[in-house]
């Protein structure tokens, strides 16, 4: 099993399926229990033994993701002027052996979930094997294995990706992207499909360990595309697509645990739900 040390977490974009609220407050930041949406994905990644983090940002000011990562001095010397010291270890948002490496997207630029894996890729000439987590949605499953953990358990060389699977009704399958495997390895992606071609009830969460010739094929992909605003996104099951195609290994990786979605409404009311009652 591969060691894997980097993750890129995109974070960029409007929220706009989350307005008004996300006009104040970014996607990633809105609150889970008593932590931002992210951290979670954060938190994770760190224990699977992440200490670099290339988080892809919006260039607007100010950032609420880059704050919430940076020591509060004013706030640290009051927690310790009260002897607060317990509180003063929750406001401690990072080890110190992990960096947060900020990347700006310009959110009127080009988009999609392949666009800021091309740009860490190509910014810090990325050749080793990557996680790719996005920032609005985690796998809950506390004493369990994580998704971060399934996903390196899944893999047996740098060589190979993987893609986390997660298992939903039928009639579900309609709203994410269907995969398909065999042998445990991924053989098909149908995104949103029409329930006459749900041929698996097994969908995915944009949740990966990425290959350095999966990368390569995501920076090959945006790079060789001029999509408008209104043409398409650059979507990374494209890329992923091909990759498959021309033999690359995607394993799929199970997972017990309960996927939670904060990029919607009812999503982000079951997430505070589940974790508050089991927190």
């Amino acid at each position: 099993m591969p060691k894997i040390t980097k993750a890129i977490i995109p974070v960029a974009g409007w929220g706009t399926r989350r307005l008004p609220i996300t006009k104040i407050i970014e996607k990633s930041m809105l609150p889970v229990g008593n932590r931002p949406l992210v951290d979670y994905s954060v938190q994770e990644l760190i224990s699977a033994g992440v200490t670099d983090i290339y988080m892809v940002i919006s260039n607007v000011e100010p950032c609420q993701v880059r704050e919430f990562y940076k020591d509060n001095i004013a706030l640290n010397k009051y927690l310790e002027d009260r002897g607060k010291m317990d509180r003063l270890a929750l406001a401690k948002t990072l080890p110190e052996n992990v960096k947060i490496h900020y990347v700006s997207q310009d959110p009127s630029a080009k988009y999609g979930t392949a666009v800021p894996v091309a740009m860490v890729a190509e910014e810090y000439n990325i050749n080793e094997p990557v996680f790719v987590f996005f920032g609005d949605d985690f796998i809950w499953n506390p004493g369990g294995e994580s998704s971060a953990e399934s996903l390196l358990n899944s893999i047996k060389s740098e060589d190979e990706s993987a893609i986390l699977g997660v298992e939903v009704p039928r009639e579900e399958v309609v709203k994410y992207g269907m995969i398909d495997v065999a042998d445990g390895k991924l053989t098909k992606i149908v995104e949103k499909p029409d329930l006459s071609q749900v041929t698996s009830n097994l969908v995915h969460v944009s949740k990966y360990i990425m290959s350095p010739q999966l990368i390569q094929e995501m920076v090959k992909y945006v790079n060789s595309h001029d999509f408008g605003p209104k043409d398409q996104e650059y979507m990374a099951t494209d890329p992923l697509e091909t990759f498959i195609k021309s033999g690359g290994v995607v394993r799929v990786a199970p997972t017990t645990g309960e996927y939670l979605d904060g990029g919607s409404l009812e999503g982000w009311v079951h997430a505070n739900d589940v974790v508050c009652k089991n927190s």
